[in-house]
């Protein structure tokens, strides 16, 4: 009996000591895989205060110019409409009166040119209707101003008192038209072409 006991007994201290052997190890274990976790979790935080920072390049903006919205001024020019002749307004040169063209004249030399002319419009020159310079040398002449109506039809002469200029030789020229109420030219044009200072008479040479 005695013995039976004595052997139960040495029986349960080996299990009591295997157990405890059991459990140290595996807190041993244990203890060895948390100080190495630890171990490591700490060499990695090092690890990465010792890291060289890379900064990336980043991608320079692209400035893009966008159109302006700011619209451009115009610039308009005024331009003056002339004025208008009504189509019912006309004159016929018939010819020259007085002064033919090509006439030798001295320098301020006063002279009168005539001219014959006919209103072959359908409408008359009304009272107001002008005679007057339209281009060369005025050659010192005034503006005729109507004060009777001309009938369609009718002739008339025209008649301006002129003087030629004296700074100029050769052949100068004056021209002259009707303007209507508005002041627009209308018919034909009368001129003046005269020939001043002395005029050189070529020398015919005779042949052996």
């Amino acid at each position: 009996m005695k013995t039976r006991i004595l052997s139960i007994s040495i029986i349960l201290i080996l299990v009591v000591l295997l157990f405890s052997c059991g459990t140290n190890n595996t807190q041993q274990t244990d203890n060895l895989n948390a100080d190495a976790l630890r171990t490591e979790a700490v060499e990695t935080y090092a690890a990465s205060l010792t890291q060289v920072l890379v900064v990336l390049p980043t991608a320079s903006p692209t400035l893009t110019a966008k159109p302006s919205t700011t619209p451009t001024p115009e610039v308009t020019a005024t331009l003056e409409t002339p004025a208008v002749a009504n189509p019912c307004y006309k004159l016929l040169w018939i010819e020259d009166r007085s002064i033919p063209d090509g006439t030798e004249m001295k320098p301020n030399e006063v002279f009168t040119k005539t001219w014959y002319v006919q209103n072959t419009g359908g409408c008359a020159w009304a009272p107001g209707f002008t005679f007057s310079n339209f281009g060369g040398d005025p050659m010192r002449g005034q503006t005729i101003v109507f004060t009777e109506p001309v009938p369609a039809g009718a002739k008339r002469e025209l008649s301006i008192e002129l003087v030629v200029p004296s700074d100029q030789n050769g052949l100068l020229q004056s021209a002259w038209r009707m303007t209507d109420e508005n002041g627009a030219f209308f018919g034909d044009t009368l001129t003046v072409n005269i020939q001043v200072g002395t005029v050189a008479t070529p020398t015919v040479t005779k042949a052996p």
